[in-house]
């Protein structure tokens, strides 16, 4: 009898923090998730000499291949934060 490990998806708020990583590798990614609202914080020093429009932005644009269309698996960020660190 052969034994298979079941394949292990990604959850939604991995791939949300992956995909910022991607964008952003140095930066510290803290992902929560209700349904399919979203509380993002992200620090990096790439936010420093940024606007917070400016940070946000280059969050929003690492997420939003997992935003579009009409079955996204996020729908909203509700509360994104960008910091530099300490």
């Amino acid at each position: 009898m052969s034994r298979h490990l079941p394949t292990v998806q990604p959850s939604i708020q991995d791939e949300v923090k992956g995909a910022i990583l991607a964008k952003i590798p140095d930066a510290v990614v803290s992902v929560e998730a209700s349904g399919h609202h979203f509380k993002i914080d992200v620090v990096s020093p790439v936010f420093a000499g940024k606007s917070m429009l400016e940070s946000q932005r280059l969050v929003l644009g690492s997420i939003k291949h997992l935003m579009a269309g009409d079955n996204a698996p996020v729908h909203a960020v509700d509360v994104l934060k960008t910091r530099v660190p300490s």
